[in-house]
């Protein structure tokens, strides 16, 4: 048996078919492949990959490592409306596909519109921690961390406040499908779930071409319709799928950074001390924060022409688990890893990607945290845990299900 010296087996290990403990010891995996099996092979012929420089590789060769889904999730999903999302988000599309997608697309995220968010997300934060202040105990994902992205990304796309549970429910189904393993019962509740949030989300867009001056500041869903590039313009479908995109992705990792950094940032006293004593210290905060717990574990590319990496041959055809968390915990990058510093400088953490794909919503992520770490810390310095946080068994997505603090 291949073992690393805490006795993580990695000769056995394998992404479609994970040990129980595979959550909890993650970042033991993932050293021991980092160490042992940089270039992992899985049962189906893929390969995981573990070291920073290798992702970084895959991340800037467009042209060789496609990012496009067709071939993969055919298997999976069939000619189905989660096959339909997947393939038409702006995450899994090519060049010249996403070029074009992407510049319509980034009508949300220009500086002014993301300027006109900001007082809104001052007044949720300061709201949620005033009822914190007189409840004095917090169940951080449900009154903190969910609500201020969900809010914030419901207020670009004109969701009213009576809707909102609704969308938590979809993103959760519609992303959940993304998990290497599906179930038949998961994979027919992602599937009601797109053609549920493609019926409001007309709705929605209907209402708006009819009053496209209705929306509060910093709404873009008219820009996204009204967004033109060399007389394109984002189809019915495509725009349904970059909203219902929009509104998974801005606000799933979001609220795993946040749910992480609080439980992070309290299991480390010392660090709180520092942000006290150093306010400015709030963007490294942050970076840390994506570092240390990567709100997004995995991404995929797959080879289109025969290439290298990591001195390891691979034909056309070969698909590549990217493991971000492995990467940001990689020493050739990092010194001291493990150690949660929010003075790391530089930290080129890879939790947004790299390259063509890099998160478009990476600004107002960082936005959202600085805002929120900045607010709370700030306000009550004896913030406490009352207990560890609890992960869910999802592995895509480094997601905390509940975490518990008090004054």
């Amino acid at each position: 048996m291949d073992t690393d010296a805490g006795g993580v087996d990695i000769a056995a290990f394998d992404l479609m078919n994970l040990p129980d403990d595979f959550v909890p010891r993650a970042y033991d995996y993932f050293r021991a492949l980092r160490e042992g099996s940089p270039v992992h092979r899985n049962s189906d012929g893929s390969f995981v990959l573990t070291r920073y420089d290798d992702l970084v590789q895959v991340y800037r060769d467009p042209e060789v490592w496609s990012s496009d889904k067709r071939v993969d999730f055919k298997p999976k999903f069939g000619d189905s409306p989660l096959y339909e999302h997947h393939t038409t988000s702006i995450v899994f599309r090519d060049p010249p596909d996403h070029t074009r997608i992407r510049k319509l697309f980034q009508a949300a995220f220009t500086r002014k519109a993301l300027a006109a968010l900001e007082p809104r997300i001052h007044s949720l934060v300061d709201g949620y921690l005033d009822t914190f202040a007189d409840r004095r105990e917090m169940e951080v994902v449900a009154d903190f961390s969910f609500k201020l992205p969900v809010e914030v990304v419901c207020d670009m796309l004109g969701v009213p406040a009576s809707d909102r549970a609704l969308i938590r429910e979809w993103a959760l189904l519609i992303l959940g499908a993304l998990e290497p393993v599906l179930s038949p019962e998961q994979f027919q509740a992602g599937c009601t779930a797109v053609e549920d949030f493609k019926a409001y989300l007309r709705d929605r867009i209907r209402e708006r071409k009819a009053n496209p001056g209705g929306g509060r500041p910093g709404e873009i869903l008219t820009a996204l319709i009204e967004a033109e590039e060399d007389g394109e313009k984002l189809t019915e479908i495509e725009l349904l799928h970059q909203c219902i995109f929009l509104l998974n992705a801005g606000h799933e990792t979001s609220t795993n950074m946040i749910s992480h950094g609080v439980h992070e940032m309290l299991r480390n006293p010392g660090q709180v001390a520092r942000l006290h004593a150093d306010p400015a210290l709030i963007e490294g905060t942050v970076e840390e924060i994506l570092r240390y717990q990567a709100p997004i574990q995995i991404n995929n590319r797959r080879a289109v022409r025969d290439t290298r990496v990591g001195g390891v041959a691979m034909p056309a055809g070969s698909m590549v688990h990217l493991m971000i968390g492995a990467a940001n915990h990689d020493p050739a990058q990092f010194p001291d890893p493990e150690t949660f510093d929010i003075g790391r400088r530089p930290n080129r953490h890879l939790s947004f990607g790299l390259g063509i794909h890099i998160c478009a919503g990476n600004s107002l992520g960082r936005i959202e945290g600085q805002i929120a770490f900045g607010k709370l810390f700030a306000r009550f310095p004896t913030l406490r845990l009352e207990g560890p946080a609890r992960l869910s068994k999802r592995v895509r997505f480094r997601e905390v299900t509940e975490l518990r603090v008090a004054i």
